[in-house]
């Protein structure tokens, strides 16, 4: 096979994945919970062909999930060059916290697949380098635990169970819940620091 076929057939796999997941998501947000089957029946695909991309229907909730995201997070060119951390932070958190709210049916999915699931897929990987990289100008003032326990602990602000928490349990809207968000980790950070400055006079 020549340069220019192998390289149309790949661009050919990557637009078949791209509708495969596109058609998944519509779905999704329909309401749905579809298997691999439907999938590829609503997107005009062969099921033989679908089944070589995702062999469960939970593999692909997951992939759709995470490719509707992938590009919708990142810091501000201002922020990223310049920006103090708070100011990064809470950029950042901020983005997570409206991207997860305009996509609640969704994550909602995700979240009730992966605790039925049974192969244990990962979920949230995404979050942990986004917020490392928001809090990337604090790096060398933290011991690596307490830069480890930061990003842990503001991890559990950033995503779908914060915001089933603060709808389902507080009852409080996705504006004021994204304030809340926003609180919680400017004090998780103010908390990190102080306690390493604690440490530093001892």
């Amino acid at each position: 096979m020549n340069d220019v076929k192998k390289t149309e057939r790949v661009n050919q796999k990557k637009r078949t994945r791209v509708e495969l997941l596109r058609t998944a998501r519509q779905l999704i947000e329909a309401g749905g919970h579809p298997s691999v089957a439907e999938v590829a029946d609503a997107a005009g695909i062969s099921r033989a062909t679908a089944y070589r991309y995702f062999s469960t229907p939970d593999e692909m909730v997951h992939e759709a999930v995470l490719d509707a995201v992938a590009d919708s997070v990142r810091l501000p060119d201002n922020l990223a060059m310049s920006g103090s951390v708070e100011e990064r932070l809470d950029e950042m958190v901020a983005q997570i916290f409206r991207m997860v709210a305009e996509n609640e049916s969704v994550f909602r999915t995700f979240l009730a697949t992966s605790i039925t699931n049974d192969t244990q897929v990962r979920r949230g990987g995404r979050r942990l380098p986004w917020l490392a990289e928001a809090l990337e100008p604090v790096r060398p003032r933290l011991s690596k635990e307490a830069f480890d326990r930061l990003i842990h602990g503001l991890s559990m602000l950033t995503g779908i169970e914060s915001l089933v928490v603060l709808r389902d349990i507080c009852n409080v809207d996705p504006q004021e819940g994204e304030r809340i968000v926003r609180w919680s980790a400017q004090a998780m950070l103010a908390k990190a620091l102080a306690e390493e400055t604690s440490i530093a006079r001892e």
